[in-house]
């Protein structure tokens, strides 16, 4: 009603400080909080008008009333009213213009298409940045807006985006959807809070004379009875102007202005009210029935009075307030005819269902609420789709004809319930809904898919055998047989997956079900790979991925198991291609963000990591975000520690910090707690690092081959200790890993496991003290596939075993090697440990000092003070039995015979500084 904000500074200034940052290139979200009226949208509005002053392109939309009725209709109204260059650059992502009116992109499975449009938003924001993103009335928020701004506030970066959103907080009840993503989101040093109080009476007085000429007694009037509430003022202000008394409550104020109107007028805004919000110029006027010319002067009125305002080609209510105590005011058969109105004119399944029911027109209601569910699927909105569905289903029983109304029988909308159940992350649903469906084997199919992905393989087994046995279609008999051999895969009936699989690419093939073929082909090549034969496991993976599915989670599974086998085989730049083409395959389709295009972009961090391509490797690790809030994300963001810890860069300790809530998962503790027990012995904390190696160790199976690189990392920390308490088990477990594999028979390790289980033989005789030149050799010529890190890590021990053993030459030609390749890394850990080497070692000048660790140099110390074995394990807080062994390997390490003759040689090599 005025161009002037009063009493908001404070908050303006903290969304403004969250655009500026967006602005330098750190992506942030804003939630604005507070009352109805309290002036939430006029502190969004100055903040888009801020940011339009600052070159931000600006997108705006707002949540109605229908619940989970219509899908993302918040983002559909910001890309319909966005500014030409933002649509121009839509048409780069289609996914995001089936939003938009006379688009239909077909139906693609549910769960991808939410996942391509988030990726494909993402996209967008990043192809228009700068740009402010606003969606209001987040208390009406359909469940997939929800989840699309949980994913915004976790996956912006670096982008220069800012998203702000408002809500009420007197709606929020105690069940309200909304409060757990707030409090979720509110954990986040990326999101601001900025909650809107009433303003104090000094700030209401400056407020209330903005509106216009007021004496002071109507001021002090106003002033006690809004309470600090701006809207309730200008109500106020604007009965008051109008010569009408003040009735209690804002109810009341707000009919009073709307009982002066005309019977037209009070008939038009009436039916506005039905409609919501906003309603359309022309489906408002045949609701309402008038003549066109006395329908456009009681609009006129209408906005003339400002209770609703002109948005595009219709109206919008000035404040929700008005359309909320307007529709309460109606009469009930005048509020169900009017909803049977707007049901005969719409065409949107999901307004038409929530019309019907409002109209109780049951078998109305039914049917646009199966078409709704159909067309949320299209959408990526398996939630609401799920919701439409539930809602037909519970409509059944009352309606006759319902299975000619739906267009299926029952038992498919449920089986279509259960899978959008599935798709929008509850499996646990879907698994309850589908035992609860007659037995067909598409139903046991679904149902052993989703069991074995909730970790109950004897569940998931048995429904498999289920469906093949109920399979009435080769296509049907395909599919249940390649789910069956999956769920077998790890399990002790594993030798069944190669007949089975062979029986449902015979199958598949002679039916023409694709996607059978390729799961089955995928599920093979794991089997016959683990179990040595490498070679057929590559041509059974290129055939897969030849083949288009026409599902694009399968065929990205294929991309990404072909990758992963070429680099397990150290076959890197093959492996790179491979995945190059899976990671664009993944980003045209708008899923870098879905399982399989995360796993495709981390498999590319490894071979950059592994290749020696660090700058490459840390640009991929900069998109995994260390501010994780679910268990995906803190996985994710584990790889990128590979390229971190290496570096030494300082974002280690604060993503260690946020991946800590989830070391309950085995998944995550192994990939973190193995890289923070190498940071830690970079940083001179062995003992952590042997606890963070026990951790990690604790989440694998017997056999798994991750128990290498853990155990070689044990062995080094307990080196560093001077301990072998429980060494002999870590050289055991890494042995029967190397040897036997996860099912306890042969297994054929890749070039990089055979790298590590040599250093698991070279780092246990290590901690024994013999270093054993010809192993440590081995261990380089082992990494030296491609793996350029651990070649230069493995030639500083080798360079300590020949200096050891008098190779100085050799020693220094090695550590010189080490040296340069971790220089050209950037892998300031290693480069400092090699300096460190170098001194001790006087290379370039002086005597060695023998290869002695640094524990080795602390005891040969309190050695020549006289202490004995005893005392310097009291001293160091060490067993004596580890004092022991500890002087043993100096005295062979100094070539002496006795502890004298040790301190001697200390003196003589200048050892005692």
């Amino acid at each position: 009603m005025n161009g002037l904000l009063v009493g908001r500074s404070a908050e303006l200034s903290k969304l403004v400080r969250v655009l500026e940052s967006a602005a330098d290139g750190t992506a942030g979200v804003a939630l604005v909080g507070g009352d109805a009226g309290i002036g939430k949208t006029r502190l969004a509005g100055e903040l888009v008008a801020e940011a339009r002053e600052r070159g931000f392109h600006v997108m705006v939309g707002q949540c109605a009333e229908l619940g989970d009725a219509l899908p993302y209709l918040p983002l559909a109204d910001a890309l319909r009213g966005a500014e030409p260059a933002v649509r121009e650059a839509v048409a780069a992502h289609p996914m995001l213009g089936q939003l938009l009116p006379g688009h239909d992109t077909g139906a693609p499975s549910a769960g991808l298409t939410q996942q391509r449009l988030f990726g494909s938003l993402l996209g967008l924001l990043a192809d228009v940045q700068p740009v402010l993103f606003v969606i209001e009335d987040l208390h009406w928020a359909d469940r997939s807006t929800r989840d699309l701004l949980v994913f915004l506030s976790r996956m912006l970066q670096s982008e220069r985006v800012c998203v702000v959103g408002t809500y009420r907080t007197d709606d929020l009840h105690r069940r309200h959807p909304l409060r757990a993503v707030l409090a979720e989101l509110k954990r986040l040093p990326s999101v601001t809070n900025v909650e809107l109080g009433p303003l104090e009476s000094g700030e209401m007085s400056d407020y209330v004379t903005t509106l216009g000429e007021v004496d002071a007694q109507e001021l002090g009037l106003i002033v006690s009875r809004a309470g600090g509430n701006p809207f309730y003022a200008e109500e106020l202000f604007a009965a008051m102007s109008e010569g009408d008394s003040l009735p209690d409550g804002l109810a009341s104020l707000l009919l009073s202005r709307v009982e002066v109107l005309s019977e037209a007028g009070q008939r038009v805004l009436r039916a506005a009210a039905v409609a919501g919000r906003r309603v359309e110029d022309e489906l408002l006027r045949e609701v309402s029935g008038l003549p066109l010319a006395e329908f456009e002067e009681a609009v006129r009125e209408i906005v003339s009075r400002g209770l609703l305002k002109v948005q595009g080609y219709g109206y919008a209510f000035r404040h929700a307030l008005l359309q909320e105590a307007v529709y309460t005011d109606l009469l009930p058969g005048e509020r169900t005819r009017l909803h049977a109105d707007f049901a005969r004119l719409l065409t949107s399944s999901a307004e038409l269902a929530h019309h019907h029911l409002a109209s109780h027109d049951l078998a109305g209601a039914l049917a646009a609420s199966a078409q709704a569910g159909r067309e949320a699927e299209r959408l990526g909105a398996p939630a609401e789709a799920h919701n439409h569905y539930d809602q037909a289903l519970g409509l059944w029983d009352r309606v006759e004809g319902a299975e000619e109304l739906a267009g299926e029988s029952r038992a498919a909308l449920a089986f279509r319930s259960a899978v959008a159940a599935a798709d929008s992350g509850d499996n646990h649903r879907a698994v309850t809904r589908l035992r609860a469906l007659p037995p067909t084997s598409e139903v046991d199919e679904r149902l052993a898919y989703y069991l074995f992905e909730t970790n109950d393989p004897p569940g998931a087994i048995a429904a498999a055998e289920r469906a093949v046995e109920s399979a009435e279609d080769a296509p049907s008999l395909a599919r249940a047989l390649a789910t069956q051999a999956r769920t077998l895969l790890w399990g002790p009936r594993h030798h069944e997956v190669e007949p089975l699989t062979a029986r449902a690419l015979e199958t598949a093939r002679a039916s023409g079900a694709v996607d059978a073929e390729v799961g089955a082909l995928l599920t093979l090549a794991s089997y016959v790979e683990n179990h040595g034969d490498v070679a057929r496991a590559h041509s059974l993976v290129e055939s897969a991925s030849a083949r288009e599915t026409g599902v694009l989670a399968m065929d990205l599974r294929a991309r990404f198991h072909h990758a992963r086998i070429h680099y397990e085989q150290g076959m890197l730049a093959q492996a790179a291609e491979v995945a190059d083409a899976g990671v664009k395959l993944a980003v045209d389709t708008g899923l870098n963000w879905s399982t399989y295009g995360t796993d495709l972009r981390f498999l590319r961090l490894l071979i950059h990591y592994v290749a020696g391509e660090w700058d490459a490797a840390e640009a991929v690790a900069a998109g995994f975000g260390a501010r994780v809030g679910t268990l995906s994300e803190a996985i994710l963001s584990s790889f990128a520690l590979f390229i971190e810890v290496g570096r030494g860069l300082p974002a280690v300790e604060a993503r260690l910090e946020w991946l800590r809530p989830f070391w309950h998962d085995a998944l995550a503790t192994y990939m973190s707690r193995g890289m923070a027990a190498e940071h830690a012995l970079w940083n001179g904390d062995p003992a952590a690092a042997l606890d963070h190696v026990h951790a990690a160790l604790a989440t694998l199976d017997e056999g798994e081959s991750g128990t290498l690189r853990l155990a070689a990392v044990g062995l080094s920390a307990m080196t560093e200790l001077g301990t072998t308490e429980g060494a002999d088990d870590l050289l055991a477990r890494a042995r029967f890993a190397a040897t036997r594999g996860p099912t306890g028979e042969f297994v054929q390790l890749g070039p990089e496991g055979r790298a590590w289980a040599l250093r698991v033989e070279a780092e246990w005789l290590r901690l024994q003290g013999r270093l054993d030149v010809e192993l440590w050799r081995k261990v380089v010529a082992a990494f030296d596939f491609g793996f350029v890190y651990e070649v230069a890590r493995t030639r500083w021990r080798l360079a300590e075993a020949l200096l050891a053993a008098g190779e100085r030459e050799e020693a220094q030609e090695q550590w010189s090697l080490a040296k340069g390749a971790a220089g050209r890394l950037r892998a300031a850990p290693l480069e400092a440990a090699l300096l460190e080497f170098g001194r001790r070692a006087r290379f370039g000048g002086g005597q060695p000092e023998g290869a002695l660790t640094a524990r080795e140099v602390e005891v040969l110390r309190l050695v020549a003070e006289g202490l004995t074995n005893r005392e310097i394990a009291g001293r160091l807080f060490i067993a004596q039995k580890t004092v022991s062994v500890h002087v043993s390997n100096i005295l062979g390490k100094l070539d002496v015979a006795t502890r004298t003759q040790a301190a001697a040689a200390a003196r003589t090599h200048n050892l005692l500084s």
